[in-house]
């Protein structure tokens, strides 16, 4: 299983967002991170979520601690990951 850690991209399993993608922009402790959409991409906000909340995925994009969203928009495209980031996928 692929760690969280700051850039992994990551799939929502809980609250309203769930199915969508979402990147690790902080880790705020041991039971929770700081995620982003960004929202102008897959309408995900940026928010404290729960770790038991998120499916990591084996994506990455490299970004810094505390990026803003339009750096993290910027390296999703500069990854050709703006489709990937896109797809919603069914919970069960």
């Amino acid at each position: 299983m692929p760690a969280i850690e700051i850039g992994r991209i990551c799939v929502k399993t809980a609250g309203r967002e769930a199915g969508r993608k979402c990147v690790i922009v902080d880790i705020v402790d041991k039971n929770f991170v700081l995620i982003t959409g960004p929202k102008l991409l897959n309408k995900v906000k940026r928010r404290r979520a729960n770790i038991k909340q998120l499916e990591p995925t084996n994506e990455k994009v490299e970004i810094e601690t505390g990026a803003d969203d339009k750096a993290v928009e910027q390296q999703i495209d500069a990854t050709g990951k703006r489709e990937f980031m896109q797809e919603t996928i069914k919970i069960n």
